[in-house]
């Protein structure tokens, strides 16, 4: 049984034109997380890799549910608004925790929940050459829905109509996966696909301006990129709407202690942004909503979603 397990990620694009031949999942809005249960114990995984079980006190039933098998799943640690609906901002009061009494007071407060939809190993057997259908089957056999645990169905259908339909809920989008596909550990496969009903890209701070106004004194917006294939980062533009209060001083806290003296962009931005802005070092990731990109490669009226903790900064791309 493996002990760390990179998980396979998918490409942003447009429904599938032979719908007939994908599943349709719910795209959760929430932290990804490996989830391996050994000898009746749970442990949780980063996507990059770092160990959080001590974040998520009430997952550690969900090992119960296996009978006393071993397995590794893929998932989602997800909160639900009091509509049910998924909510990425919830999340973000269980971020900094330091202590497994922390841990457990948040989660009284605001408990989150593990939404399993893919299984890699169990009982001895690696089940990531197995098709999607199949892993699937073994996965809803495996686990029973609890308190703080799901696997939610699939689907079938037309991937414009389901699109459509959790649009009307407010969620973020469908992602679809090709039936028949494997798991394809640590890459980016075009066998999963992400259907966002608005655009949301992870972004690498680089920097952040000084408040005006209202935010006199303290951060004004965080100045973001994204790393290419050359390596370097891209500017990409910046973003203040959409941060709360409680967000502008953790940030502010946290960027004016890691500042550094050289532009970590390549080329360095032009303008007023350029001027007007505080260099850091790039090793924190936010995810923004977006309307789209503009011809020059800056992002248009974007918002705060929160902080990605679980992201490594150089792994960050342009998605779309």
């Amino acid at each position: 049984m493996p002990t760390v397990v990179a998980p396979m990620r998918a490409v942003t694009g447009p429904v599938p034109s032979d719908g007939e031949h994908w599943a349709f999942e719910v795209k959760w809005d929430g932290i990804r997380a490996i989830a391996f249960v050994t000898d009746g114990v749970l442990r949780l995984q980063s996507s990059n890799l770092v160990d959080i079980t001590q974040r998520w006190p009430e997952m550690a039933g969900v090992a119960g549910e296996l009978g006393g098998r071993d397995a590794v799943v893929d998932g989602e640690i997800v909160t639900f608004d009091e509509h049910g609906v998924p909510d990425f901002g919830l999340l973000q009061t269980r971020m900094h925790v330091g202590t497994a009494r922390q841990a457990a007071e948040r989660a009284a407060l605001q408990p989150a929940v593990l939404v399993a939809f893919d299984l890699l190993w169990f009982d001895g057997h690696d089940a990531t050459g197995l098709g999607y259908e199949q892993r699937r089957q073994l996965l809803e056999g495996l686990v029973d829905p609890g308190p703080n645990w799901q696997v939610p169905p699939y689907y079938r259908g037309d991937g414009n109509e389901l699109l459509a339909a959790v649009a009307d809920k407010g969620m973020e989008g469908l992602m679809a996966k090709r039936l028949g596909s494997s798991y394809e550990i640590g890459r980016r496969s075009a066998n999963w696909r992400k259907l966002k009903i608005r655009p949301r890209q992870e972004l690498v701070v680089g920097g952040f301006t000084e408040g005006e106004g209202g935010r006199r004194g303290t951060l004004g917006a965080l100045v973001l990129g994204y790393y290419g294939a050359d390596g370097r980062l891209t500017y990409a533009g910046r973003v203040g709407s959409g941060m709360s209060d409680e967000d502008v001083r953790w940030w502010d806290r946290e960027l004016r202690a890691a500042v550094a003296e050289r532009c970590p962009f390549d080329p360095p931005p032009r303008g007023i942004h350029g001027r007007a802005a505080v260099w850091v070092e790039p090793r924190f990731v936010v995810e923004v909503a977006f309307a789209n990109w503009s011809r020059d490669g800056r992002l248009r009226h974007p918002s705060y979603v929160g902080a990605r903790f679980d992201k490594n900064p150089l792994d960050v791309r342009r998605e779309a």
